[in-house]
């Protein structure tokens, strides 16, 4: 497969290892409940600090990066250089993909100037075998004059995790009403109204080439060079059932009744009109009623752009995620739709537009899409800022790092997996028949360097009398008193906090 190159791509590639952890300081909680989070922060080093916490968990990311179109906005530098933006998407991307559940999708909007080149690089990062689609959004519905070719569109492009079970959990759309127009009810059925399947297929098959006779005693068989759709055990059964037409007078070729209320909806499709997800007029009008025209933002998303993504990817109570949260639009969609939701925002609007738009949703805000998915207020959501490094350019640890928090990184180092677990004792959990263990801030209670944090004969009694494991066990702390022998004859392998706590 051919890459995409430009100039310090090399360095782009490094970044996403040398990323440093940041510890996430909580400021305040608004509402009622503590799983959503938004974060304000550099959005590279927020998503390295949730990865020990949220790997493999969420179900639909969302992103609206800048779209590096050489003009200056208000709230973003959107005037990269073209490598510099492809450095900027790169390692981002890179933890976006960690972060993403096994049939989880990220959903990536983009316009002309960069798409081509996202979709090689998302090939790239994510795999071609995981590219699921590119949808076109129509994003005006007039047209410019001004221009040599209007530009009505904007891309959503699409990539899976795992693109077979990505197709087995997405949702399907709600009807439209050109759909819905099909069906009819001439009839008056009482069962409504119905449109007709064709009840032949191309080619011959033998074995459904069986006479059909319609009421009218009429004999009918397949089309030339064509067969019946099924065989004919179930054709019948289909015709006891009532679900079989055979015109008006009775003696036409058989056809199968659909009704409208057994369609559960659309397959989603790759062309997105106005009329569907809104559009940039509307999404304005949005914001102007939040915010008025003075404090809008420059570039937001109608709701129902999101709503449909948010539909198609995942359900209520997963976890949807926006790293470049802008004016808030993926949260506030996210919270009415009962999802969770993590959103990271750099500026200074992450107070100033996400904050305040989110209250309005919690007290039951009627914009956007709140009268479609009968919105009414409630929950709420954590704000949180960057705070300090976990480690020191030397690797030493943070003071600040609290025993829950160090924890969280070793069983993600060690297992690869999220560390949403309470980590409240030395015993972090069990994978794969080895246990894990943490001495550290004094977790047994005694905060002697000699003692709690430090595995001497004592400690190790201690552990195995209280977090007992008969298979390998490995051990996190400051030093170890017992010898080689001793460590071997009790299975364990231990490791030195800091110099062996390495960061993934």
């Amino acid at each position: 497969m051919p890459f995409l190159d430009w100039v310090n791509k090399n360095q782009a590639k490094e970044t996403t290892r040398d990323v440093p952890y940041h510890l996430l300081k909580q400021e305040a909680v608004y509402g009622t409940g503590d799983e959503n989070l938004v974060i304000q922060g550099d959005n590279l080093l927020a998503l390295k600090a949730l990865i020990p916490f949220y790997a493999g968990q969420v179900k639909c990311i969302f992103i609206d990066p800048p779209y590096n179109t050489q003009s200056a906005f208000d709230h973003y530098d959107d005037k990269l250089e073209h490598s510099q933006w492809l450095s900027m998407m790169y390692p981002r991307l890179v933890l976006l993909r960690d972060l993403l559940a096994d049939d989880g999708s990220i959903w990536i909007t983009i316009d002309d100037n960069e798409a081509h080149y996202l979709k090689v690089l998302m090939d790239e990062v994510f795999g071609r075998s995981r590219f699921v689609a590119t949808n076109i959004w129509q994003k005006r519905y007039s047209r410019d004059n001004n221009s040599a070719i209007g530009d009505v569109h904007d891309y959503v492009l699409c990539y899976a995790k795992n693109p077979d079970k990505f197709k087995l959990v997405r949702n399907r759309v709600a009807i439209d009403n050109k759909t819905r127009s099909a069906y009819r009810n001439p009839n008056n059925d009482p069962n409504g109204p119905w449109r007709l399947i064709p009840m032949n297929g191309a080619g011959l098959r033998p074995n459904q080439q069986y006479p059909v006779t319609t009421p009218s005693g009429k004999v009918i068989y397949p089309p030339e060079g064509r067969h019946w759709a099924m065989l004919e055990d179930k054709f019948l059964d289909l015709v006891a059932q009532g679900k079989v037409f055979f015109g008006k007078n009775g003696d036409s070729a058989p056809g199968q009744i659909r009704y409208l209320s057994e369609v559960e909806g659309l397959v989603p499709w790759t062309w997105w009109t106005h009329e569907e997800v809104g559009h940039t007029d509307e999404s304005k009008k949005e914001i102007h009623s939040l915010f008025g025209v003075a404090d809008a933002f420059d570039t937001p998303k109608p709701e129902r752009l999101l709503n449909r993504i948010i539909h198609i990817a995942s359900n209520p109570g997963e976890l949807v995620l926006d790293s470049f949260l802008g004016c808030g639009t993926t949260a506030a969609v996210a919270h009415k739709m009962g999802r969770r939701y993590i959103g990271i925002e750099m500026g200074e609007h992450a107070r100033t537009h996400c904050i305040p738009r989110l209250q309005k949703v919690i007290e039951g805000e009627q914009g956007g899409i709140s009268e479609a998915v009968n919105w009414k207020g409630g929950g709420g959501f954590r704000f949180c800022t960057l705070g300090e490094p976990a480690f020191d350019s030397h690797g030493r640890i943070n003071t600040a790092v609290r025993f829950a928090t160090l924890a969280a990184y070793v069983w993600h180092y060690e297992t690869g997996e999220p560390g949403q677990l309470t980590f409240d004792q030395p015993l972090l959990g069990i994978e794969d028949g080895t246990a894990y263990y943490l001495l550290y801030n004094g977790i047994l209670g005694d905060r002697r360097p000699a003692s709690g944090n430090v595995l001497t004969h004592a400690v190790l009694d201690a552990i195995k009398g209280i977090f007992p494991h008969d298979g390998p066990k490995v051990i996190y702390g400051e030093t170890t008193r017992l010898g080689t022998a001793r460590l071997a004859a009790e299975n364990i392998t231990f490791k030195q906090i800091p110099y062996d706590v390495k960061m993934r």
